[in-house]
């Protein structure tokens, strides 16, 4: 009987370098494609609703933008972006929510120069760290407040305003939105340039200030152009200057607080989306390539100039650099002025 070979495989017959290298080959297979699921879930993503929190109550500026960036990312990601407003603590609560989220991409931050820029550097003790916390997916927009008054209030101008608090210290009152946020920082700056004596009255979000301004509880509130410019037109409210170094385009008639008296005032507010810090990078990438374009969009820039907002995007890391900066800025603004929040 006829002994057979045994049958010679592509294996015994491979050099020894050429053997090594499949074996290593075979061997680091399940490694790489272990290494390669989180690409193949960012590029899955999302697979389910993504929720924005908001850190104001509904129909402030913030709500506002960010339902129109959320409803622009839903139609282009194909899922929806719930826009969850957690108000309350000038922005605290939602940021710390958002800090202590699954860093998965499906929870997101719609915040701005408050709670990423001025309470870091107004507040020793905060639950969150704005550049530790987070990992920034871009901006959104940028925009001045403005000045207004209940129109009972004799007063047309900056000037008249001015004269006014002076001749009746303690008994004017101004609206926040909250301790620490822009409102109340951009009229702490109003009374250090100007020596007037008006009297805080913070509220829990842009849209329970603007009611009491418009209800005459408060005379005086620096609010976000989104809320104040339709009232404003309206006659509901009287718009007297804005933050702003320069009148913005939306109301070229209402001067500059700095031209209206007070040389060298200028507050400048900003939006931008944030995630949970540690959410993987392909994903960051994913949100901010749909965040840039929900901004660029020609119906996005339309509303946001209606609203005297001026639309501005970003990489990841421009918005890093620029929230590190405006920290620095706001520090030395708030220690020159010695604003201090309750």
């Amino acid at each position: 009987m006829t002994r057979m070979s045994p049958m010679k495989s592509p294996m015994n017959e491979a050099s020894p370098v050429i053997r090594a290298a499949i074996t290593f080959a075979i061997l680091a297979a399940p490694a790489t494609a272990w290494l390669a699921t989180p690409c193949a879930a960012a590029q899955a993503f999302p697979v389910k609703p993504i929720r924005m929190l908001v850190g104001y109550p509904a129909g402030g500026s913030f709500d506002i933008f960010a339902r129109v960036i959320g409803q622009k990312m839903a139609a282009a990601l194909d899922k929806p972006v719930v826009i969850d407003n957690r108000g309350g603590a000038s922005g605290i609560i939602a940021a710390d929510l958002v800090a202590k989220a699954a860093p998965d991409g499906y929870t997101l931050f719609f915040a701005g120069a408050g709670i990423l820029a001025i309470l870091p550097a107004l507040r020793a003790k905060l639950p969150y760290d704005p550049l530790k916390d987070f990992a920034p997916v871009s901006l959104v927009a940028t925009a001045p407040h403005i000045l207004v008054t209940h129109p009972a209030l004799p007063v047309k101008n900056v000037r008249d305003l001015v004269a006014l608090a002076k001749a009746k210290p303690g008994q004017l009152n101004y609206a926040s939105g909250g301790g620490g946020g822009p409102p109340h920082l951009a009229a702490e700056q109003f009374k250090h340039m100007t020596g007037v004596n008006i009297v805080h009255v913070p509220y829990t979000g842009g849209a329970q200030a603007t009611t009491a301004t418009l209800s005459g509880q408060v005379q005086i509130y620096f609010s976000s152009m989104a809320s104040a410019v339709p009232l404003v037109k309206d006659g509901r409210l009287r718009g007297l200057a804005v933050t702003s170094a320069k009148r913005t385009a939306a109301a070229p008639d209402i001067p500059t607080i700095a031209e209206s008296g007070v040389p060298g005032y200028e507050l400048l507010i900003w939006f931008a989306v944030v995630a949970p810090a540690a959410t993987p990078r392909p994903v960051i990438a994913r949100l901010n390539a749909e965040v840039v374009r929900a901004v660029n969009d020609a119906d996005t820039r339309r509303r946001f100039l209606d609203l005297a907002t001026d639309p501005a995007s970003s990489t990841p890391e421009a918005l890093a650099t620029f929230t590190r900066d405006e920290i620095s800025r706001w520090s030395k603004l708030i220690k020159a002025a010695g604003i201090q929040t309750e």
